[in-house]
């Protein structure tokens, strides 16, 4: 198995990993309330997913 022949300093290892980010969600809009909600998941405005309601909507 390999091993390395010196230490990798600090500055070495965190430039390798400058480039992995978090990547911001995507939001879409909501076919009923045309609220932004996250994608594949029930609207926490009106609790629809895929054109029926699932849950109840909150009470405002």
């Amino acid at each position: 198995m390999a091993v390395p022949k010196r230490k990798v300093s600090k500055r070495r290892g965190r430039n390798r990993r400058a480039h992995w980010k978090v990547k911001l969600v995507s939001g879409v809009e909501c076919p009923q309330c045309h609220e932004p909600k996250l994608p594949h998941r029930v609207c926490s405005n009106c609790g629809y997913y895929k054109g029926r309601q699932v849950v109840t909507a909150k009470a405002e």
